[in-house]
């Protein structure tokens, strides 16, 4: 049996692995999202560095609304996350969502990044 730590690394290698045979190396919007913050950064596997990033930890961002664990919330870090790719000249990435499924915060945080002109 495995514990449900181990089936999420599983989800997260498959995941990836499917992400680095169709990108041929774009950029990657990662996701992370824990019971009380979400974080999304802009990667560069070919150079290994971390281009833009946002979460609900950012000094600007905890003046903006209360809480950081909803829906609002991560479209707030979607949006944020957008605008810094596109102020250092990206325009197209990946999504990565990592173990989790593309629903609640997760697809909110896509959608707004999305809007916010990011092409993925």
């Amino acid at each position: 049996m495995f514990t449900a730590k181990e089936l999420f690394e599983r989800r997260r290698q498959r995941t990836r692995s499917k992400l680095r045979k169709t990108s041929k190396g774009q950029l990657r919007l990662s996701v992370h999202r824990s019971s009380r913050h979400i974080y999304a950064q802009v990667i560069d596997d070919v150079a290994g560095k971390t281009l833009a990033a946002a979460s609900t930890l950012d000094a600007g961002f905890k003046s903006a609304t209360s809480k950081t664990a909803d829906i609002a919330a991560a479209s707030a870090v979607g949006k944020l996350v957008a605008e810094r790719a596109k102020a250092k000249g990206i325009d197209a990435v990946v999504f990565d969502r990592g173990g989790y499924i593309f629903h609640g915060r997760v697809k909110a945080l896509a959608e707004a990044a999305r809007e916010a002109g990011l092409k993925f």
